[in-house]
């Protein structure tokens, strides 16, 4: 793990000198992206240095105690030492999850689908409470909510919704919602008081980055062939443009200019690779999609909201909370996502430093 952290300072410096070089401060793109570089390391570096300090600390108060002769003295340096061990041990376990391997998609915006499940007029109020739970939640930490669809129902609840949530680490939080939320309540069509049990599906998906299209190109020049006598089968201006990495080949002969014909190339070239990446994109994100949602069914079910208790259970990690009213409202939300996170940092942390 040290050597890691070595090496993690030494990029962490090398960023700082080359941040203050001329041709950096000039290129503002290279800027922007060593700035951003050099704040996500700045963190790691400077726990580093606190738990080399405290270790520094450490040795000192050790040495001191040794040539410390009254019970006094001795005593404060106790403290001291107790102090320096509680404070490296704190840092050394902060850097060790400061190592765990990042997700990629912790930053992203994210796109959240909401549908009713079983349970009728009341699953679909059900939807509607957690379509405002989200949002409010959203609010609350300064994010921008988007809705792109919604099919409401009858008694002000949402058949489906979806919507995007906008703002840095959206998707590091709102991942942990994904799969079928159940309620447990006397539905207001209930005339009897009886408790009945309905569920709603979540989706949560990282909202995808514009497809960018990079073309590195063989390009070939070749002799047309055709009917005789026309202009087009006496020139070499003929193109063969082929993508290696696809496979992906389109042949231009229709100008008499070389560069015509090249630039016409391109154009189907990017128009393929765009088609292509937009599928493959589309069926990553039904894949995902089905892996979180396998049913809207009761049993299946990542978290239970019951009235009758005032309790939110999150079967995944087996915590409950309360204070149901305040969870839908998005402000005591965090106290489960949280706990999420931490139980999800730990099986990467474990992971991470179990033997090859």
């Amino acid at each position: 793990m040290f050597e890691r952290l070595d090496e993690i300072e030494r990029t962490y410096e090398d960023i700082e000198r080359q941040l203050a070089a001329p041709e950096v401060l000039a290129d503002q793109t290279r800027l922007v992206e060593l700035s951003r570089r050099h704040a996500e390391l700045g963190e790691v570096v400077r726990a580093y240095r606190a738990w080399r300090s405290a270790g520094d600390d450490l040795v000192a108060a050790r040495q001191l105690q040794r040539e410390e002769r009254s019970a006094d003295g001795r005593a404060l340096l106790d403290e001291e030492i107790a102090d320096a061990q509680a404070r490296q041990a704190a840092l050394e376990d902060q850097l060790r999850r400061a190592l765990v391997p990042k997700d990629p998609n912790d930053d992203k915006d994210v796109i959240v689908e909401i549908r009713a499940g079983t349970g009728g007029d009341e699953a679909a109020l059900f939807a509607g409470d957690l379509r405002r739970m989200y949002t409010r939640w959203a609010e609350q930490h300064g994010y921008k909510v988007e809705v792109l669809s919604q099919s409401e129902s009858d008694l002000e609840g949402v058949k489906e919704v979806v919507f995007a949530v906008k703002g840095r680490g959206a998707w590091s939080k709102l991942k942990y919602e994904a799969g079928v939320h159940r309620v447990q309540r006397v539905p207001v069509t209930e005339s009897q008081g009886r408790i009945h049990t309905s569920a709603a599906g979540v989706n949560v998906l990282p909202e995808a980055d514009p497809v960018e299209v990079t073309i590195d190109p063989k390009i070939d020049v070749y002799r047309s062939t055709g009917p005789g006598g026309q202009s087009v089968n006496t020139t070499d201006s003929a193109v063969r443009v082929t993508h290696l990495p696809s496979g992906i080949v389109v042949a231009m002969q229709d100008e008499k200019s070389q560069i015509q014909n090249r630039e016409k190339a391109m154009r189907v070239l990017r128009a393929r690779l765009l088609d292509r990446a937009i599928s493959e994109q589309q069926a990553q994100l039904a894949a995902e999609r089905r892996s979180q949602v396998r049913s809207l069914d009761r049993s299946e079910r990542v978290r239970t909201y019951n009235f009758p208790q005032d309790r939110v259970t999150d079967h995944r990690i087996g915590l409950s909370v309360g204070d149901l009213p305040g969870v839908l409202e998005g402000r005591g939300l965090d106290r489960i996502v949280d706990e999420l996170a931490a139980r999800d940092a730990e099986t990467a942390l474990a992971a991470a430093e179990a033997p090859a």
